[in-house]
This record gives structure tokens, sequence and C-alpha cells, in this order.
């Protein structure tokens, strides 16, 4: 007698063809992006190791004189004028990659982006290591370092529109904001991996704390290359298009259009806004590469795109400057500050999910940034001024504070800017993608970098001038936002307006 088919198989028969090409595309460019943040982070733990205060530590007696005070610090960062420093170190990444940015997303629609993506990884791989073997080869030259981050800022913009083009186009509309939430969390996974790899190395050996997250992008960028899939139809899966429009099909052969349901059905899927507020565009085709105007010209493009310049500000400060803050204000060592300073982080990943099912259930992207964006500058009040006050106070502050400021900044850079890639005004022309990707995060990337430039100097007055400068941002990105979410509010109360009427009726 045959045994039934064993349970394990018939769990993976139920399981479709294309969900599971979908399953291994989430997968594939969620371990790419998190091996992009995995090589940036390290900067930021190895900065406390580069200055600190050797008082504290134990004096070795051999060669060096009692006098000297800067001793344990690693030239060119062992003068007063180390922050400064730090933030030009900063600023050489974060401008070079803001300038790349918008031109990444031009040549991503244009090159294979299995061939583009690749080489991006083994090229961050190489300058990520370059920076730890500066360590090894004792390189004090402040100018290594300045070239080197330059260099690794424009390779490492070849990540961000090529995994949110490729995400793009294997899923549609339906729950993007779940499932890119959930998928952005790379980004915080990332900087935590990335802090607790620098953190094993910080005090011993620094420069393995570069060099280790350096050979594990390049070995992503191989991989990249023998197993990512660009489109579904590559592999003869649906296309999301081809989804949603048969289940429009599905929808108008079950509501009979002459009933009264079927009027309300109709007048409700009149009503739906789209992501930028605005009621649907006349639809136009777009058979070739859309161009750098044409891209800013889809409604809702520009103002995230500058929402995200201050929200990514924001964030960036916190990503290159929160390891120091907590060691100077809490008076932790390199790698506890590292470590605490991955909270934020774990807050960020939950901020991110959160985001997107609130805005995919209200379907309003523009009020659940906004309201994320106003809880947010409290909050930032609140934690510099007591939040290093108590350890269980610090771990749930920063939690916290990682939710709000990571919500928008996940929600624009991920499911807003896939929903404008695909507008409704480019019939399906998934062409865009790359290049509306890299519009909205190339001018965060500007924000990214203004934050830690300036992070430097005000930090010199006191760190309270650093929250203020992170407040004022947070509410500028949320009055960047005000038009979008006055439409979205519209839009909602003209559909419940019409809702009622067919009621009456």
């Amino acid at each position: 007698m045959r045994s039934s088919l064993a349970p394990g198989i018939r769990l993976i028969r139920s399981v479709s063809r294309d969900s599971w090409y979908r399953g291994f595309i989430i997968v594939l460019t969620f371990l790419f992006y998190t091996s992009y943040h995995l090589s940036r982070k390290p900067i930021s733990i190895v900065k406390s190791q580069l200055h600190q205060n050797c008082s504290a530590l134990p004096y070795p007696h051999q060669n060096i004189s009692e006098n000297d005070t800067t001793w344990c610090d690693w030239a060119p960062f062992d003068h007063s004028n180390y922050k400064v420093l730090f933030s030009a170190l900063d600023n050489a990444f974060l401008v070079s990659y803001a300038v790349g940015m918008f031109l990444s997303g031009i040549f991503g629609e244009r090159l294979p982006l299995r061939y583009y993506l690749s080489c991006g990884m083994v090229l961050s791989g190489l300058f990520t290591s370059l920076l730890g073997l500066g360590y090894f080869w004792k390189i004090h030259s402040l100018w290594y370092f300045v070239v080197i981050q330059i260099c690794n800022g424009l390779v490492q913009t070849t990540g961000w529109p090529s995994v949110v083009a490729c995400m793009g186009n294997w899923f549609g509309k339906g729950k993007r904001g779940l499932i890119m939430g959930i998928w952005n969390s790379h980004t915080a996974v990332g900087n935590i991996l990335g802090s607790l790899i620098a953190g094993v190395w910080v005090t011993s050996s620094w420069g393995l704390s570069f060099i280790v997250p350096g050979v594990i992008i390049a070995i992503m960028g191989i991989i990249c290359f023998f197993f990512l899939i660009e489109y579904p139809d590559d592999v003869g899966c649906t296309t999301p298009q081809q989804n949603e429009e048969s289940k429009e099909d599905l929808e108008n052969t079950q509501v009979p259009t002459n009933s009264t349901e079927g009027m309300f059905n109709s007048q409700s899927r009149e009503c739906i806004i789209n992501e930028s507020g605005n009621e649907p565009d006349i639809i136009v085709e777009h058979p070739h590469a859309i161009s750098f105007l044409g891209a800013l010209r889809i409604p809702g493009v520009v103002e995230f795109a500058l929402c995200l310049l201050f929200a990514k500000l924001v964030s960036y400060t916190f990503l290159y400057w929160l390891p120091l803050y907590i060691a100077n204000v809490a008076h932790f060592d390199p790698k506890q500050a590292g470590d605490m300073s991955t909270l934020f982080d774990v807050g960020g990943i939950i901020g991110g999910i959160l985001a997107g099912v609130i805005s995919d259930y209200i379907g309003g992207r523009a009020v659940t940034c906004s309201v994320m964006l106003i809880l947010t500058a409290p909050m930032l009040f609140i934690y510099n001024q007591y939040g290093q006050t108590q350890v269980s106070t610090s771990i749930a502050m920063l939690i916290i504070c990682g939710m709000l400021v990571n919500g928008p900044y996940s929600l624009i850079t991920t499911a807003v800017s896939a929903d404008l890639g695909t507008h409704e005004s480019l019939h399906g022309n998934a062409k865009a993608l790359s290049t509306v990707t890299a519009i909205i995060d190339g001018s965060g990337s500007i924000g990214a970098a203004l934050g830690p430039l300036l992070a430097g100097p005000l930090s010199n007055l006191g760190w309270s001038y650093v929250f203020y400068m992170l407040i004022a941002s947070d509410l500028c990105a949320c009055l960047l936002l005000s038009r979008l979410v006055y439409k979205e509010i519209v839009g909602w109360c003209g559909c419940l307006m019409n809702k009622r009427g067919f009621t009456e009726i």
C-alpha cells in the first residue's frame, strides 16, 4: 500500500511557480542591499577608535612621552579638529554618492541590471577593503581616505536604483507598502550586521572592520552575476501588470454593472487616488527609457524627493554620528557604543514595516509619512534631554526614535519610489523605475551629505545644536508634503461622499 504524499512536498506543490520565483527575488535583493549597508556602517564604528580618550587607557611606557595625550589616536585624526576631519571623510562618500545617484538611474535603465549591479558590488568590496588596508599599510594621509571614500560613494550608487527597479519589475501595487516595508529592513539589518562585525575588530585591528565587510559584498556581487533575474518573463512568470489585469477582469465579470451594487463599485474604483494625491492622469505610453525631466513631471516626484532630502539628513546623521554621540555622552567604549547604536536600526525595521502596513491600509503614503514626521520632532528633543540618564531609558528611546525617523525614509525610498516609477501616466512602462528611484534617493543623498557635514561643527558647540538641526529638518520634511496630504484627504472625502450618495439611493 502506497503512503500519502509527504506533507513537505504537498506544501511545496501548493506554492505556485510564480510565488517561488518572487520569493527568490525578495531574498536575493534583500541580501544584496544588506551587504551594501553592511559595508557603509564600519566607518561610524571605527571613528571612536581613531580618536579616543587616551588618558583613560593603560599607559604604555616604552617610547612615549608622559605629556603625549594623543598616543593612542590614529593620525591625522589625533588633533582637536578631528570632528571636522570625520565630517570631511563622511562627505567625501556622501557627496559623491549624491552626485553619482542622479547618473546611476540613467545608466541603470540602459544597461542590464545584472551586470550593472554585480560590477558595482565587486568594486564596492574593493574600495571598502582599501580603507581597511590603510591600517595594515600604516597610511596616515587624509587624502588617501578621502579619495577612497569618493570612489566608494560613486560605485555604491549602483545598488539602490537597481534593486528597487528589480523589485518593481516583479511586484505590483497591491500590497507594495507591506512587502517593501518588510523588504526594506535590509537597510537596518545591514547597519546592525555592519556594526557587530566592525565591533569585533575595532579595538584590536580596526582594518579588519572594513576588510571583512568588503569581502562579503564582493562575494554577493558574484552571486548576483550568477543568479539575478531581472524580469518575470525571462523565466516564463507572469508580470505584475498581467496579474492586475486578470484581477480587474475577474471583478468585472463578478460585479453586475446594471445593478445598484455594480454602480457603487464602479464609482468606488473611480474614487481611488494615486500616491501623489492626484486623480489618475491620461495614460500615455512611453516605449523608451524616460528622460530626467520626464521623470520630474510625474506628479509627486518633486515633493517626495525634497521631503526625502530632509528625512534622510536626519537618518544619516544618526547613522554616522550616533555611536560617537553615545560614546561621548554616555561614556561607553567604542564597542559598547556601536552595539547600543544598533537599537536605532532595530526600531527602523519596525518603523519601516509599520509605515508600509498603515499606508496600504489607509491608501495614503503622504499622510503616513507626515504623521510619523510630526511625532519625530518632540521625540528627538526628549531623547537629547533624557535619553542618556539610564540604560533602560536609552534603549527604549533609541528604538522609538528609529521607528519614527526611518519609517518615512523607508516608505519613500521603497513603496513611493516604486509607485511613482510605475505611475498611471507611464502605462506600465518599467523604464522609469531606475530614473525615478535615482531622483528621489539622489535628492535624499544631498540631505544625507549635509547632515553629517553640519553635525561636526555643531557638535563642537554642543550636541543640543545637532538635535535642533535634526528637529528643524524633520519639520521641513513634513511641510513639503502638505500639498500631497491635502490632496489625499480631499480624495478620501470625495470617496466618502460618493459612497453615502449611493447608499441613500
